[in-house]
């Protein structure tokens, strides 16, 4: 197999997961790159210690460059640095760009975890969050001030949906010489192309779609230019960063089928949110593909693509008949996580806090992530479900 002058930019999403980051050569032949287990290199010569351009296995062999050169190939960039989950890519990429004393613009729907990283952990170092409404737009200048070191987007927000007009906030901070970083996990780096709408770094979770199954964590930090992928590269190394060979293989693995699996999550998911539209039990639905929805027109310009993770209100009912709906579902289970091949719900009125605008809805919300049963199936789950609410 020859691969000299394959240029990955011109080949078709599926061809391009299928091929990207693979080097027969580096690999013996075989199809897939080699598993390193190793923590030390061997020097042939004293001078080679210090002066090889890696040292030690932390900073990934063949597997991880493998699973990073595929990343960029799919999502774009400079660079792609691998951490032990989707959290620590988010605070990675904060910690890259946080100084002290300074402040971090944070959309108010942002994954909960990283709110806690940002309320507990940067407040230590005297970096003070800032809530935005994720709805804020080109509002966001009137947030900026000499303190601002970044602004953290992600879009849409992984428990109430909000789509955040990306273009027009990284148009604000790149006037005003802001670093923007994106919470792209929704998308799986697929459906949305954060480097072409002005995004200086993007953050994913690979543990969800990439990995696909429910088996590895890893998360992925991605810089827009060399001097920011360098800046995230130092920083991950300063703290001591790595990702197991065996799930960076787990991952790599995923993110062959990724696109056949996400076309049919996003598939189902659609259908099932439609359905979901003429239930009476559902006041509404967050799923921004849907006409209904009041951020459509936003995602429709920006976005290729939904995947299959939304979320519904219910009309008011007791709590212990929401709790006996979930608790009655057979083929969702109830766990935190989501693109995976199974599906899961979540109640995430538990999770939910906005400071910025405060939260409303006609009832309790609930996360829905679709995996690969058929749709028909989980429809008829669902169905049965419901009446545990009456």
């Amino acid at each position: 197999m020859n691969r000299d002058g394959l240029d990955l930019s011109i080949l078709h999403l599926d061809t391009l997961l299928a091929h990207a980051g693979r080097d027969p050569a580096r690999s013996e032949r075989a199809v897939n790159p080699p598993v390193h287990r190793a923590t030390t290199l061997l020097a042939d010569d004293v001078g080679e210690l210090y002066d090889a351009p890696k040292t030690y296995a932390l900073d990934g062999m063949a597997v991880q460059e493998a699973l990073r050169a595929a990343l960029v190939a799919i999502e774009g960039g400079a660079g792609a640095v691998l951490s032990p989950s989707g959290l620590t890519a988010c605070t990675l990429a904060i910690l890259a760009t946080a100084r002290a004393d300074g402040e971090i613009l944070i959309t108010d729907s942002v994954y909960k975890p990283t709110r806690r990283f940002c309320d507990r952990s940067l407040k230590q170092f005297n970096i003070k969050p800032i809530y935005y409404d994720p709805r804020i737009g080109a509002g966001i200048a009137d947030l900026i001030t000499d303190k601002t070191c970044a602004i953290f987007l992600e879009s849409p927000g992984s428990l109430t949906f909000e789509v955040q007009d990306v273009p027009a906030i990284t148009a604000v901070a790149k006037a005003r010489g802001v670093t923007t970083i994106i919470d792209n996990t929704w998308s799986a780096g697929i459906y949305f192309k954060p480097f072409e709408h002005g995004v200086d770094i993007s953050v994913q979770a690979l543990s969800k779609y990439q990995a696909g199954h429910a088996d590895a964590f890893m998360g992925s930090t991605i810089g827009a230019t060399k001097g920011l992928f360098n800046k995230i590269w130092l920083a991950s190394k300063d703290l001591g960063l790595g990702v197991s060979p065996d799930d960076a293989f787990l991952v790599l693995r995923g993110l062959r089928t990724l696109s056949v699996r996400l076309e049919r999550q996003s598939a189902s998911a659609l259908r099932i949110a439609r359905w979901l539209e003429h239930r009476p039990e559902v006041a509404r639905v967050l799923h921004p593909a849907l006409e209904s929805s009041d951020d459509h027109a936003i995602w429709k310009r920006d976005f290729h693509g939904a995947s299959g993770l939304f979320g519904i209100i219910l009309n008011e009912a007791p709590p212990e008949r929401v709790a006996a709906m979930l608790e009655s579902l057979k083929l969702f289970g109830l766990g935190f996580s989501w693109g995976g091949y199974e599906s899961l719900a979540i109640p995430c009125d538990p999770q939910i806090v906005h400071t910025a605008k405060p939260w409303q809805a006609e009832g309790q919300c609930i996360r829905l992530s679709i995996g690969l049963e058929h749709p028909d199936d989980l429809i008829a789950d669902l169905t049965q479900a419901f009446a545990r609410l009456t």
